[in-house]
């Protein structure tokens, strides 16, 4: 099984596609399927979030590019930058996790948000999108290394090490 665990930040040829919703691309420990039907495992740093468009290798040095998969998503929209801000405002509100864009915001598909956000007065339309939300403010966001361009996001070895608070430094 092929495994993955660096990212890179560019490559001559990218060998195969990995396509994931959020929730997947969010896991520290992942076994997927690449598009080519190939088995997989993904190792990353717990808090590590994968993107659209990262680029992915491992010991074989094959280059696997993420791709955000399409997923049951709300398309969000105001009359105004005002009441987006208060559609925002009340989604943080309550951790709801949300992307914004330019004029937009895009949550995951929720009756009970989408009732709420209605009563705001927002525009509120189902889609099949990417899903691509904020990283949170504590959350280190998106970032590559600058050890020549690769990155590994966590242990070679299966066993993961737990750090506890009485253990030396």
């Amino acid at each position: 099984m092929l495994s993955l665990h660096t990212r890179i930040t560019h490559a001559d040829a990218v060998e195969a596609l990995l396509v994931l919703p959020y929730e997947q691309r969010e896991k520290c420990r992942l076994r997927a399927t690449l598009a080519s039907g190939e088995d997989v495992a993904v190792f990353t740093e717990r808090g590590t979030v994968l993107r659209d468009g990262d680029l992915l290798t491992g010991e074989a040095g094959r280059v696997v590019r993420i791709v955000a998969a399409r997923e049951p998503t709300y398309l969000v929209r105001c009359a105004d930058a005002h009441a987006l801000l208060r559609c925002a405002f009340h989604l943080g509100n309550r951790h709801t996790q949300a992307q914004v864009g330019d004029g937009f915001l895009r949550i995951r598909r929720d009756p009970v948000l989408k009732a709420m956000l209605e009563g705001l007065r927002a525009c509120v339309t189902e889609e099949d999108a990417a899903f691509e939300p904020e990283a949170g403010a504590y959350g280190g966001g998106h970032r590559h290394g600058d050890d020549g361009g690769r990155n590994r996001l966590a242990p070679i070895p299966l066993r993961q090490k737990i750090h506890r608070p009485h253990d030396p430094a």
